[in-house]
């Protein structure tokens, strides 16, 4: 499974640099994992930076894979990681979603750089 992190479904959205890297593993919808907290990123960021359309137009095709919530489970464990490896709340709930569903996290964001399980491009 995979979890493309904030940082890359927006690049892939703008068809940033780095698009490439992500386009694959978006498009492989039975591999892929979406947190909520993902679809409040992204939407509040390209609701921002655009219009509100364009963000629900981004929505839908991130609702397209499965789409995980935020559990107690997740939020426990997402505290721990956060003290552990000095990570942001958003960063650190989508991280644990990803490692309780066994999934890599791609990603752009440099909080996730050096942590295990993760498949880091510099933008």
């Amino acid at each position: 499974m995979n979890l493309v992190d904030s940082s890359g479904w927006l690049e892939y959205f703008t068809d940033g640099k780095n698009a490439e890297y992500f386009a694959p593993v978006i498009e492989n919808t039975d591999k892929l994992i979406v947190s909520v907290i993902n679809l409040y990123e992204v939407y509040k960021k390209i609701s921002i930076e655009k219009d509100d359309n364009s963000a629900i137009q981004a929505i839908a095709l991130m609702q397209q894979p499965k789409i995980i919530d935020i559990t107690e489970s997740i939020s426990i464990f997402a505290a721990r990681l956060s003290i552990d490896h000095k990570i942001p709340l958003a960063d650190s709930m989508i991280y644990a979603t990803a490692k309780m569903y066994e999934a890599i996290v791609w990603t752009q964001d440099s909080d996730f750089k050096n942590l295990e399980g993760v498949k880091y491009f510099h933008q």
